[in-house]
């Protein structure tokens, strides 16, 4: 087996670190995307304005996704 560098041994922890980071990102962006929509479905039941006006609402909510 080859002994890996100092340098060697550095970038692969920080090609880890980086997968990592990605992975989290995946993470919080579902749940960010989940939270709208269930924020986007509840404005869509409201009857506080007319139809259109929470419809147009729930849109504007999705469209704040990543």
């Amino acid at each position: 087996m080859v002994e890996l560098n100092i340098w060697e041994k550095a970038m692969g922890w920080r090609k880890r670190q980086m997968v990592s980071a990605q992975l989290n990102n995946e993470v919080y962006d579902k749940i960010r995307n989940d939270t709208l929509e269930e924020i986007a479905i509840e404005f869509e039941k409201m009857k506080v304005f007319e139809a259109d006006t929470m419809a147009s609402i729930a849109v504007n909510i999705r469209n704040m996704k990543r």
